[in-house]
């Protein structure tokens, strides 16, 4: 089975960019679906938005026009950039096939603060 690990987390300034990995230790093709997800202190853990093997990508609406999904196959990685962060992207960021018993990551820490 294909194991997904993210990267990238930080402190980073409102208003600033943030571009998060997720590396796949096989080829990332052969996961049909990969969502970023999210998990604010206090809050149910959210779908950011997702990638599909052929290339769709979707963003929730609270995200559109701020965030990006991107892959780079040579790399077996999908990226999730951010940018125009606030401080309620604060959260813990997962990347994870989107199958039910796929197995959660440990994430990467996102915190947007002065």
């Amino acid at each position: 089975q294909v194991q997904l690990v993210e990267s990238g987390g930080g402190l980073v300034q409102p208003g600033g960019s943030l571009r998060l990995s997720c590396k796949a230790s096989g080829n990332i093709y052969s996961i049909s679906t990969i969502g970023w997800y999210r998990q604010a202190p206090g809050k149910e853990r959210e779908l950011v938005g997702f990638i599909k093997a052929g290339g769709f990508i979707n963003l929730s609406d609270s995200v559109k026009g701020r965030f990006t999904i991107s892959r780079d196959a040579v790399e077996n990685t999908v990226y999730l950039e951010m940018s125009s962060l606030r401080p309620d992207d604060t959260a813990v960021y997962y990347c994870k096939d989107i199958s039910p018993k796929a197995p959660w990551g440990q994430g990467t820490q996102v915190t947007v603060s002065l």
